[in-house]
């Protein structure tokens, strides 16, 4: 079997950078990043990847970063990890100067020619793991994939970088989540005679969303569950609203519905059931439960015949076609006066709930079912 690599950065991915000077030359200056112990630990015990540390430190050996000052921080650094059964397989630093435009200088590959050029390796299936678009840099020029230490891809933007990474977190949790148990995404396409669907999402994304539905107020409610659910949400329909919204809907609703449940895959870890009660003028609660049994209780009532250039009749039928096609228990319930808050409120609970429901925990990584399947 071919090997595969973790390439992690240093300063900013392991460690905490130091302000102004960038340079970890003395002890008070260390502070480790948080959560790296205890998930590289993980990473180290459940998985096959090999851990490499590649790191520029500009100048080390010169007057301006003296040798005697970076070895006695970093050698502690390295013990610390020991301690903590994380050891590298190899260090790799190099140590010009960004003007000096060494072969060797992250992102150039020259310190990692014995990976390029190794079949026993599988970069493809490898990562570099850091805190700069000059990573994800590295993993392009390596034929990587980048998980970029940032809250976002911001840092990325008009780079031609987006695709080579696969995550954008600043929590290690999240990192080992990732490696250890996979994305969850999906993207399903559904054309009818009546509307052509395209959906993709990522349960764990940032709440990104691009949905563009033909209904102004119906893109505002899906919306609502990106957002508030932290799911990235591309939805694409062309409907025949030339005869009415009913199929736009409901069909969105079931394409909605197969996306989760693809994303969801085998379920193992997940919590399974979520709730929520959000209130303002109007009092909504949803709990669902991911169980695999389908079943809407629908307690709601809207007196409007339309809510922006939706009607109020399909509110119901969204929630039906999407409980049916993400094989999940819903109950909806919401009072109040304000029928706009009231149908916003429910999506959003929805949103909060389906996020308490998919969260992860990779440290009792079992199907929630005494059954021990869903």
């Amino acid at each position: 079997m071919k090997k595969k690599v973790l390439f992690i950065d240093r300063d900013g991915t392991l460690v905490i950078e130091p302000p102004v000077d960038y340079q970890l030359d003395a002890f008070e200056k260390l502070e480790f990043y948080p959560k790296v112990f205890r998930n590289l630990y993980f990473i180290r015990q459940k998985l096959d990847f090999e851990l490499v540390m590649v790191t520029n430190q500009d100048g080390l050996g010169t007057p301006s970063f003296p040798e005697e000052t970076f070895w006695p921080v970093h050698n502690l650094m390295l013990q610390s990890f020991k301690n903590e059964g994380i050891e590298f397989d190899n260090i790799l630093i190099d140590r010009s100067f960004p003007e000096d435009n060494a072969p060797t200088r992250k992102p150039r590959t020259g310190m990692l020619t014995a990976y390029l050029q190794n079949p026993d390796y599988d970069l493809p299936g490898s990562f570099v793991i850091g805190d700069r678009a000059t990573d994800v840099q590295l993993a392009q020029n390596l034929g990587c994939k980048a998980i970029l230490l940032q809250p976002d891809k911001s840092t990325l933007a008009g780079s031609g970088l987006e695709d080579t990474c696969v995550l954008a977190t600043t929590d290690w949790d999240r990192v080992a989540e990732f490696l250890f148990a996979g994305e969850r995404t999906a993207e399903v396409c559904r054309k009818t005679k009546e509307t052509d669907i395209r959906i993709r999402l990522n349960l764990d994304g940032n709440g990104t969303c691009h949905i563009d539905t033909g209904l102004g107020f119906f893109d505002h409610m899906l919306e609502q569950i990106g957002k508030h659910g932290g799911i990235d949400l591309d939805i694409h329909v062309d409907g025949d609203l030339h005869v009415d919204e009913h199929h736009t809907i409901e069909d969105t609703a079931i394409a909605l519905g197969e996306c989760l449940h693809q994303a969801l895959g085998s379920k193992r870890g997940i919590e399974r059931y979520g709730y929520c009660l959000p209130m303002d003028d109007c009092l909504c609660m949803v709990a669902l439960d991911f169980g695999g049994r389908p079943w809407l209780v629908w307690d709601a009532t809207f007196t409007r015949e339309k809510i922006g250039d939706m009607p109020t009749e399909m509110f119901l039928h969204f929630f039906k076609s999407l409980s049916d096609s993400a094989r999940m228990n819903l109950h909806i319930k919401a009072e109040g006066t304000n029928e706009h808050h009231k149908i916003e409120g429910i999506f959003k609970a929805l949103a909060r709930s389906i996020k308490m429901a998919v969260r992860r925990d990779i440290h009792h990584f079992e199907i929630p079912s005494s059954k021990g399947c869903i």
